[in-house]
């Protein structure tokens, strides 16, 4: 459990490279609380948890799934995104970032999350050869079928509710 922080940030954003580049500026020690759409309509309980030490995100935790890591921030929905950002000091952070199991690479979020590769390619270079190498991760990532298959399932259900919301229910196959 990840103790209460001083909030920096509270407001709803379209777009999370912002965010993520201000905890990079920042060298931020603390977190992100990110819900994304379905879950500031009250659909779901989609929303997660980053961690940052010293401005690179550290660890991912999603609440809905209970998920962590790489298939946390995967499962985190689309924008808007109504978004907390806590300062914390790095010794509150300590005990959760040993955890092998939430760890995300360091440029991770900022692909996923923002779709901003200049970003992660920073975030990368702030981290060093400290932190792994994203490929271990994305691997990961890949060997875990029941996160491709929510993914695929998300989608698919996405993409009929858009067609049914734009007329073209029929043009959607079962």
């Amino acid at each position: 459990m990840i103790p209460d922080g001083e909030l920096l940030r509270s407001r709803v954003v379209t777009d999370l490279a912002a965010v993520l580049e201000d905890a990079l500026d920042r060298r931020l020690d603390g977190y992100a609380v990110v819900e994304p759409r379905d879950a500031l309509l009250g659909d779901t309980d989609d929303s997660g948890v980053v961690t940052f030490e010293d401005g690179v995100p550290h660890l991912a935790y999603h609440v809905g799934s209970d998920r962590g890591g790489p298939p946390a921030l995967a499962a985190i929905g689309p924008g808007p995104y109504r978004l907390e950002l806590y300062a914390l000091d790095a010794t509150d952070l300590a005990i959760a970032h040993e955890s092998d199991d939430l760890r995300v690479p360091p440029g991770m979020a900022a692909e996923r999350l923002a779709g901003a590769p200049d970003l992660a390619e920073r975030t990368r270079r702030v981290a060093g050869a400290d932190h792994e190498d994203g490929r271990d991760a994305l691997d990961a990532f890949l060997d875990d079928e029941a996160a491709i298959a929510e993914l695929r399932e998300n989608a698919r259900t996405e993409a009929k509710a858009r067609a049914e919301q734009w007329g073209f229910e029929d043009a959607v196959p079962e």
